[in-house]
């Protein structure tokens, strides 16, 4: 059967650039299987139909759950009106009339969705939130652009991107929306810094390499919130960014020890012993984190409020950077290599620690799931990692 997705009651509001039409339009795009009616077209007489009221502001998440409860009718909170509908294309036009104020009663048999019932856990942004669906207007404009942004965050991550990336990152996706900067610009922008980065290191021009190391840890923040606030995501943006974080954090540390080999011999130390520990840590961490998915609905930092602590400072890009800028200001960088080093086995000895122990909890007692989706994580025995890692609270504040 076809699916038919419709705006109506278009608002004037734009929100980080878009108009409610068009964000609408490319968060129907990125789903999928549904074809696309302009506001002013006639309903189909055959088919199922998606009305969306653009006096609101969905997620995808918001509207992927109506797809899956066809006949049934989403409600807000403006004065109970319908947000949206997933409804026969014969009672499409009825359905409408009620989005738009025009008609009182909706046609009978058609069920309710409530936004709070939906699942709260996001295990793609490792937070818990509730699924937007808000009233749009002038009057709250700065407030929905700061849920979007916030929203948009990443709950279980690293320090840096944590705690002090937040607002920076929301000034300059700001920045790059105003200039109609698409997000994979921003990849390719940071792409040429992961090159400056590593020919300054392979070179001793510390200070230089770590200014454009950061600066880079800084747009890869951006780019994944750019593109998640203008629903520019894509598959090919998702790789590009995915290969460019996956490749490149091993290379900055190798081209870092490789430009001060003979300082390591001071410590009975052998470059290609350490590049070898480096890389057999670095390759066994992702294989543990693409894995463990595999025993059950979660990932190895969701698991357990341990696991979303040892998140933070787990050996990383980010942290490894931290040890790294350290050596550098105490005028040691060599210490800072070999501290990488043994940060890097230390923490990958942790992570597979933690895998054996989930297959063991698999084979006993079933799949895993994140303690994030429990009924009462907000309020039990783990309240406090839960207002931690529920999500960026950082992100949410202008």
């Amino acid at each position: 059967m076809t699916l038919f997705a419709q705006v109506v009651a278009p608002s004037p509001v734009r929100l980080w650039g878009l108009s409610s039409i068009e964000r609408l339009r490319r968060q129907v795009r990125e789903i999928g299987g549904m074809e696309w009616l302009d506001p002013a077209s006639t309903l189909p007489a055959e088919g199922m139909v998606l009305l969306l009221s653009g006096r609101y502001l969905f997620e995808i998440r918001t509207l992927r759950a109506l797809l899956d409860h066809p006949g049934a009718v989403l409600f807000g909170s403006v004065e109970d009106s319908p947000a949206a509908a997933l409804v026969d294309a014969r009672q499409a036009n009825a359905v409408a009339a009620c989005m738009t104020g025009a008609a009182d009663k909706l046609p009978t048999g058609l069920g309710r969705l409530d936004a709070a019932a939906i699942e709260s856990f996001d295990e793609n942004l490792r937070s818990v939130r509730r699924p937007l669906l808000e009233p749009v207007g002038e009057e709250r404009r700065e407030q929905l652009e700061n849920l979007l942004y916030g929203n948009a965050y990443r709950g279980i991550t690293d320090v840096v991107t944590k705690f002090v990336w937040p607002r920076p990152a929301r000034r300059l996706v700001r920045l790059c929306a105003h200039l109609g900067l698409s997000p994979n610009s921003v990849t390719s922008l940071g792409l040429v810094l992961v090159l400056v980065t590593c020919w300054a290191f392979l070179n001793g021009y510390y200070a230089t390499g770590l200014v454009a190391g950061w600066l880079m840890t800084l747009l890869d923040t951006v780019d994944g919130k750019l593109a998640r606030v203008t629903i520019q995501s894509s598959r090919f943006g998702h790789l590009y960014d995915h290969a460019i974080d996956l490749v490149h954090p091993p290379f900055w540390y190798l081209f870092w020890g490789m430009s001060l080999s003979g300082s390591l011999l001071e410590y009975g130390l052998d470059l290609t012993v350490l590049a070898w520990v480096l890389v057999i840590s670095y390759l066994l961490g992702r294989a543990v984190e693409g894995v463990f998915p595999l025993l059950g609905w979660c990932g190895v930092f969701t698991w357990k409020p341990f696991d979303a602590w040892f998140r933070l400072i787990t050996a990383r890009r980010n942290p490894c950077l931290i040890l790294l800028t350290s050596s550098v200001v105490i005028g040691r960088p060599d210490w800072g290599f070999i501290a990488v080093v043994a940060w890097s086995a230390l923490t990958t000895g942790v992570l597979v620690v933690r895998f054996f122990v989930g297959l063991t909890s698999r084979l006993r007692h079933g799949p895993l799931k994140s303690w994030l989706s429990e009924e009462h994580a907000a309020s039990g025995p783990h309240a406090a990692s839960f207002r931690v890692f529920g999500g960026t609270q950082g992100a949410f504040r202008a």
